[in-house]
């Protein structure tokens, strides 16, 4: 997600009568007893600060990619060692890009408000076809049997990812309390990793009760230290099955980080 912030909170003000919209770091859920855990660098990869990022894959070396705002949302294949674009097909101008996932030979993409879908094939970017849901569509990922997307709201739905029909959802929270805004979305090792819009934190979360069960602080990465904007928030989480590594990147960032965690540390 989204439209840029300040359009965002405009839009919000407007609609709740809100006071103000903070910056990024004020919307930080509450962690609470969770452990928060933060992250070291192993290395860092090129990334295009043009790629208002929406989604992240890595599959067979290299980087699958989603981008979002109207007239600008495209599905990419990135080479992971220096970023550069290998391929690209653009979404119509009029949509806003949001989430993909891989399912077999195909590419699963979501758009942001417009309550359509599509199926890509995974190596020419060829679009197959269309689908359609209620809401609004963040991100998927899947966990070889079903796909998993975020709408903002605190619930995770399962998707058959054949018909891509709703088969059931679980409500996220975290001490007990929803936890909104979930948005690009990883499945590493029988959890769902999510980041949470306008903060820099990745939820890690229980798919079968939707319990937080820790909290992941990427507040050291140098983006985040540079304060590029409001919108250049980490969003994108990829995850090499193979070789144990775990990539993320944000909005506009120029890089993209393969992380280790470290310990879990005093809650702020």
């Amino acid at each position: 997600m989204r439209a840029p912030l300040i359009r965002f909170c405009l839009a919000s003000l407007l609609a709740l009568g809100l006071a103000g919209c903070g910056a990024p770091a004020s919307a930080d859920p509450p962690a609470g007893a969770i452990p928060v855990q933060g992250v070291q660098v192993r290395a860092a990869y090129p990334h295009d600060v043009g790629a208002f990022t929406e989604g992240l894959i890595y599959l067979d070396g290299d980087i699958y990619e989603s981008t979002g705002l109207e007239g600008r949302s495209d599905i990419r294949r990135v080479r992971l060692a220096d970023g550069v674009v290998l391929q690209s097909q653009a979404i119509d101008p009029d949509l806003f890009g949001e989430g993909i996932v891989n399912w077999g030979d195909d590419l699963i993409s979501l758009t942001w408000r417009d309550g359509v879908g599509f199926r890509w094939d995974r190596m020419t970017l060829t679009r197959k076809g269309s689908f359609r849901y209620l809401g609004e569509g963040w991100s998927l990922t899947q966990d070889g049997k079903r796909l998993i997307m975020s709408d903002g709201t605190p619930w995770l739905r399962f998707l058959d990812p054949r018909t891509l029909k709703e088969t059931g959802r679980v409500k996220v929270t975290a001490d007990g309390e929803p936890v909104r805004n979930l948005n690009e979305l990883e499945w590493v090792k029988g959890e769902v990793l999510a980041n949470i819009w306008l903060t820099h934190r990745i939820a890690r979360i229980d798919p079968a009760t939707g319990r937080v069960k820790g909290w992941i602080d990427l507040s050291s990465l140098p983006e985040v230290r540079m304060g590029l904007g409001p919108d250049a928030v980490a969003n994108g989480i990829a995850y090499d099955a193979a070789k144990d590594r775990l990539f993320v990147t944000g909005k506009n960032w120029p890089h993209l980080y393969e992380i280790g965690l470290t310990g879990p540390k005093e809650a702020p």
